[in-house]
């Protein structure tokens, strides 16, 4: 709570700033009735603060407490419920857990629009809107307008994580288009109004900056052919213009400071090494974190960001310390402890520890409910790289093989790729005999883990001489087998992908291409093709042939279609010309 005073004062520090003069508009009403709820917002707004303090140091159920109090009534109560919601539905994809959270927000949509003013901002879409609508809202009118975007955002989410049908994704489409257009129109109210408090005003843009600033950065991300269609039906993405936002909001003390800071270590942590190759701003996020962790020592979101941030510093020991700091550190969430876990197990694998990322993988087979046929094949990946197995664990790696595809579902209404991906490889360990080529380094450099070893040399070490030993293997037995040209063709492009973060240029280019000589002979991998392509035409970016990388990058969109992990390689070609596109521009 004395953190939460904290905050209150650097707010109050805040609102003695010079106000930037609106005397130029017109006065909003001063009744009584309207200085009352100017009144009820305030405190709304500082009970939301509160939870939110509450929420991030573990203490879930006195943040449950305050906002269900009064989540019936208030927006902000009813917004704080409702987000609970979402987040537990999104970590579990639990089909009740879906359902609750949309009464969740159904319920907070239905009481924002008692609070907005008929005729408002929103409703006009599409229609020239008069000047003075701006400034004739009252704060609580405006404070509506902006609660009703993020519900919407987020009910869309659900709605689409539900089912991405393509009659859903025009539904939801037109969802996030009213909602983006409402944050649009908060951006003009924020400046084009007097507030009557100066308080509510920093809550609002803290609230604009977020919205704002995190549909740029998420609509920045899509390819090129998903981008088509948003701006067809009114979208287009910035992402530059979204950091700027996030970045004001989080220096800016209000209410969504936290979800700011939250967004920025997700993009820069997680984001960025995922979907792309790019470094993510590890600057920035050490900042972050210094001042987040002071006021949420015990946060198990901050505690996670912080053992991402010393993973992709390389500092694997110390990235495992924070990381079974956030598991500890509470046990209401339990799907929490999974994302540790998850991370835990690729810490391991990088540090060649198999025996110990093989618990970490028995962990999230046995109690996570997100992806059995992932954790399933994970787990069979890593013992297979064990050595001298038992003929237990040859059994245990028989059984997880047979079963991991039986489990394959349908999330946002069809099945995920990667699970696609991992079902061809179960079918290959037993028409292959019972073995696979380096299952977990595949798995790795499929979850872009492999960015990792140009920042701890001895990491890669380890990594290299396992590459080196299988590929050496394969290319001295003299028996033929019918899936020999897609195991070297995987070794090379392991072997590539790692001469490449080592900044050896030439032998990773002479790697990819002895690989991509391999295109007519592969039978099953076709997907390995067209990721050499890609790291070909990131071996030019780092030699700074910026055209002849942007030309690499879009042949392969071009010559290749209908393999596995398209979608994946998809972005991280967008992604990577983006940055290309800057350095022309330049």
């Amino acid at each position: 709570f004395h953190d939460a005073i904290n905050n209150k004062l650097e707010l109050d520090a805040h609102l003695q700033k010079p106000q930037v003069e609106t005397s130029h508009y017109v006065i909003c009403d001063k009744s009584p009735r309207m200085a009352h709820n100017t009144i009820e917002l305030d405190k709304n707004l500082e009970e939301a603060e509160l939870a939110i303090y509450y929420f991030f140091n573990n203490k879930f159920d006195e943040a449950k407490s305050i906002v269900l109090s009064h989540a019936n009534t208030s927006m902000y109560h009813s917004m704080g419920q409702a987000v609970f919601s979402f987040l537990e539905a999104i970590l579990t994809f639990e089909r009740a857990h879906i359902l609750q959270a949309g009464d969740e927000l159904q319920s907070c949509l239905d009481i924002c629009q008692k609070y907005r003013r008929k005729n408002t901002i929103s409703e006009s879409i599409g229609k020239k809107i008069k000047r003075t609508a701006y400034y004739t809202l009252s704060d609580m009118e405006a404070h509506a307008e902006l609660c009703m975007a993020e519900a919407l955002l987020l009910k869309a989410l659900l709605i689409f994580a539900e089912d991405e049908s393509l009659t859903t994704l025009i539904k939801c489409g037109v969802k996030i288009r009213h909602c983006y257009n409402i944050y649009k129109e908060c951006t003009l109210t924020l400046s084009n109004r007097e507030w009557q408090s100066q308080i509510s005003k920093v809550h609002f843009e803290s609230g604009v900056r977020m919205g704002m600033g995190t549909f740029n950065l998420m609509l920045s991300l899509l390819p090129a052919s998903v981008i088509k269609l948003l701006q067809f039906i009114g979208f287009s993405g910035d992402r530059d213009a979204g950091l700027e936002d996030l970045n004001r909001g989080y220096k800016t003390p209000g209410l969504r400071q936290v979800l700011c800071a939250v967004t920025l270590l997700g993009y820069h942590l997680v984001v960025c090494y995922i979907l792309g190759h790019q470094e993510g701003d590890l600057v920035l996020c050490d900042d972050i974190l210094q001042t987040q962790l002071q006021k949420y020592p015990h946060g198990a979101w901050f505690l996670f960001f912080k053992g991402r941030l010393e993973f992709m510093r390389g500092n694997l020991g110390s990235a495992e310390y924070w990381y079974k700091m956030s598991w500890r550190s509470q046990n209401v969430w339990p799907q929490f402890h999974h994302l540790c876990f998850w991370e835990l197990l690729w810490v391991n694998c990088l540090k060649v520890d198999w025996r110990e990322a093989s618990l970490y993988a028995s962990y999230l087979v046995e109690s996570s409910k997100w992806s059995p046929t992932i954790y399933s094949y994970q787990k069979a990946a890593i013992m297979l790289m064990l050595p001298n197995l038992t003929h237990n664990e040859s059994q245990i790696i028989d059984t997880l093989m047979t079963t991991a595809p039986t489990y394959k579902q349908r999330i946002a209404g069809k099945s995920l790729p990667i699970e696609k991906f991992v079902c061809k490889k179960t079918e290959r360990y037993f028409c292959q005999g019972k073995w696979l080529c380096l299952p977990a380094v595949e798995l790795m450099y499929v979850w872009n883990t492999f960015k990792v070893l140009s920042k701890q040399h001895s990491v890669a070490d380890g990594i290299y001489q396992i590459i080196e030993r299988k590929f050496n293997e394969l290319k001295n037995t003299k028996t033929q087998h019918s899936y020999d040209a897609d195991n070297i063709a995987l070794c090379l492009l392991l072997r590539g992908a790692f001469y490449r973060q080592m900044k050896k240029n030439s032998l990773a280019i002479k790697d990819l291409k002895a690989c991509i000589a391999l295109k007519n002979a592969i039978k099953d991998d076709k997907y390995i093709i067209p990721f050499a392509n890609l790291e070909v035409g990131l071996v030019y970016a780092d030699e700074n042939q910026v055209d002849l990388a942007i030309n690499t990058l879009e042949e392969i969109k071009k010559q290749y279609t209908c393999f596995s992990l398209e979608s994946r390689l998809h972005f991280r070609i967008h992604t990577t010309l983006i940055d290309l596109r800057k350095r022309v521009a330049k």
